[in-house]
C-alpha cells in the first residue's frame, strides 16, 4: 500500500489549480453581488420614500412572470436547479439566470414584495460558475465542484460570512451528510468573493448582543447557565416549528394557487393584491421588503428585534405569511433574510415571555429558524460565531441543532436530499436519492390537501 504522504504533491497541484480557477469566480460573483446589494439598497430606499409604489406590485409581478416565461428557459428552477445539477448533470444552469434573477428581485423589492436576497446571490453564483465551467472545459466532476464553489461565493459575499458560505454550500445538499470533497474550492471562493464584494463597498449588517453572561455553580464561575440552557431548548423547539411552517406555508400557497388560479399571470396578480390588502389592514409597511432595518420610527425589523419591545408577539407570523404569499405567487428573491426576520422577532417574543435576554434570544431565533428551514445546523452555528462572536457558541449550537430536529423532513429547498434520518434514536441511513419534495407528496400539508380536493372537483 502506498504511503499516504505520496499524494501530497498531487494534492498541492490540485490546490494550486483550484486557486487559479476560483479567482475569476470570486471576482465575478463578488462584483455582481456588490452591484446587487447596491441596487437592492437603492430600491428599498425608493420604496420607503414612495410608499404608493406598492400599488403597482401586481403590475410588476406581470413583468416578472412574462420575463421568465419568455426569456428564462429553465431559470425558474432557481436554487433547486443548481442543487439538482450538483447532484446529477442535466440541462445545465443557463447564464441568463444571473441577470434575470438579479433584476426581478430588485423589482420585487422596489414594489413592496416580501422577500430576501440569498436566493438571488446563490443563483448568480451558480449561473456564473456553470458558464465558467464551459469556458474552462471542465470535467463533470470539476463542474459540480465549481457549482458548489459558486453557491459558497454567492452566500458569503451577500452576508459577509465566508466560512458559513463554504459550509452552507456543502451541508445544504444532503440532510445529515456533508461531503468535504469540494471544501477547498468552496472555502477559497467564499473568502475571496467576500473580499471582492467588500472592496467594492458592499455593506453587511452588524448585530450586537449586549447580554453579559456571569454564571456560577457551587460558588465557581462556569461557562454555561443551566437554567438559561433549558430556556434555549424550549425556545429552539418553537424555532424548529417556525422553520417548518415557513417551508410548508410557502409550498402550500403555491399548491393552492396552482390548483385554483392555474394561470401564472393571474396567480402573481392575486398574490400581489393579497400583499397589498394585508399591508393596508396593518396600517404600516414593516413586514414588506427586505426588513433588515425599520422603515419608520418605532417600526419592526431584524435590527429592532434585538432590543426590548422591538417586535410584537405576532410580528413573526405576519412576516412568515407575507413572504410565503410573495414567493408562492411568483415574485423573486430569497428566503433566508425573511427567515432571519421571523426568527429574530419570534426570539424577541420568547425571550420576553421566559424572562431571558431578549438580544440573545433574537440572535438564537435568527440562526435557528434558518437552520430548521434549510436543514443546515452546522452552517448556522458557524454563522452565529461570524456575526455575533464566539462567546455564545454553546447556545448557538444547542438552538440550531434542536430546531433542526424539530423541523422534520421538510425544508424550503425541494431538491435537498435525505441521507440520514432526523432522529436521536439509532435510525437507518437513506440512500441520498430521495428529495424533500417527494416526502411532501406523501405527507401533504393542509393547504396541499385542500389543493388536491379542489383539483379533483375541477376534474
Amino acid at each position: 500500500m502506498a504511503h499516504p504522504l505520496n499524494r501530497n504533491f498531487q494534492n498541492l497541484f490540485q490546490v494550486a489549480r483550484w486557486s487559479l480557477l476560483i479567482l475569476p469566480v470570486a471576482l465575478l460573483v463578488g462584483s455582481f453581488n456588490a452591484f446587487f446589494l447596491w441596487l437592492l439598497s437603492e430600491a428599498t430606499q425608493a420604496r420607503i420614500a414612495n410608499p404608493w409604489l406598492i400599488y403597482l406590485l401586481p403590475v410588476a409581478g406581470l413583468a416578472i412572470v412574462y420575463s421568465y416565461r419568455n426569456w428564462g428557459k429553465n431559470s425558474a428552477g432557481g436554487n433547486n436547479l443548481i442543487m439538482d445539477e450538483i447532484h446529477q448533470a442535466g440541462e445545465g444552469v443557463p447564464v441568463r439566470m444571473g441577470p434575470l434573477v438579479l433584476f426581478t428581485t430588485v423589482i420585487t423589492h422596489l414594489f413592496g414584495g416580501s422577500a430576501g436576497r440569498e436566493g438571488t446571490a446563490v443563483q448568480i453564483g451558480g449561473a456564473t460558475t456553470d458558464w465558467l465551467s464551459k469556458v474552462f472545459k471542465l470535467s463533470e466532476d470539476d463542474r459540480k465542484m465549481m457549482l458548489t464553489a459558486g453557491v459558497a461565493a454567492g452566500f458569503a459575499s451577500i452576508f459577509g460570512t465566508p466560512f458559513t458560505g463554504a459550509i452552507f454550500a456543502l451541508e445544504v445538499l444532503f440532510i445529515g451528510r456533508i461531503k468535504f470533497n469540494a471544501i477547498i474550492p468552496a472555502l477559497l471562493a467564499a473568502i475571496l468573493a467576500n473580499v471582492v464584494a467588500s472592496a467594492w463597498g458592499a455593506h453587511h449588517t452588524h448585530y450586537l448582543i449586549n447580554f453579559d453572561q456571569v454564571s456560577t455553580l457551587f460558588g465557581h464561575a462556569v461557562d454555561i447557565d443551566l437554567l438559561l440552557m433549558a430556556k434555549v431548548i424550549i425556545a429552539a423547539i418553537g424555532f424548529g416549528i417556525a422553520g417548518y411552517l415557513f417551508g410548508e406555508l410557502t409550498h402550500g400557497f403555491k399548491d393552492l394557487f396552482n390548483a385554483t388560479l392555474k394561470n401564472p399571470y393571474l396567480i402573481v396578480v392575486v398574490g400581489g393584491l393579497m400583499v397589498i390588502i394585508i399591508t393596508q389592514l396593518l396600517g404600516n409597511y414593516d413586514y414588506i421588503g427586505i426588513g433588515v432595518y425599520p422603515s419608520r420610527d418605532g417600526g419592526v425589523s431584524i435590527t429592532s428585534a434585538f432590543t426590548e419591545g422591538g417586535a410584537e408577539w405576532y410580528s413573526w407570523i405576519l412576516k412568515l405569511v407575507l413572504t410565503a404569499i410573495t414567493l408562492a405567487a411568483g415574485y423573486k428573491g430569497g428566503e433566508v433574510t425573511p427567515l432571519f426576520f421571523v426568527g429574530a422577532t419570534l426570539g424577541n417574543f420568547l425571550g420576553w415571555v421566559m424572562g431571558a435576554p431578549v438580544d440573545l434570544f433574537a440572535a438564537l431565533g435568527f440562526l435557528a429558524v434558518f437552520a430548521a428551514a434549510t436543514n443546515t445546523p452546522l452552517a448556522c452555528t458557524i454563522m452565529g460565531v461570524e456575526l455575533f462572536g464566539a462567546e455564545y457558541l454553546p447556545y448557538f449550537a444547542l438552538a440550531c441543532y434542536t430546531a433542526y430536529y424539530f423541523s422534520g423532513h421538510t425544508g424550503i429547498y425541494s431538491s435537498q436530499r435525505v441521507a440520514v434520518s432526523k432522529t436521536l434514536e439509532h435510525g437507518r441511513d437513506h440512500d441520498g436519492l430521495n428529495k424533500i419534495g417527494s416526502y411532501r407528496e406523501h405527507n401533504s400539508s393542509s393547504l396541499k390537501h385542500l389543493a388536491n380536493k379542489l383539483t379533483k372537483k375541477d376534474k
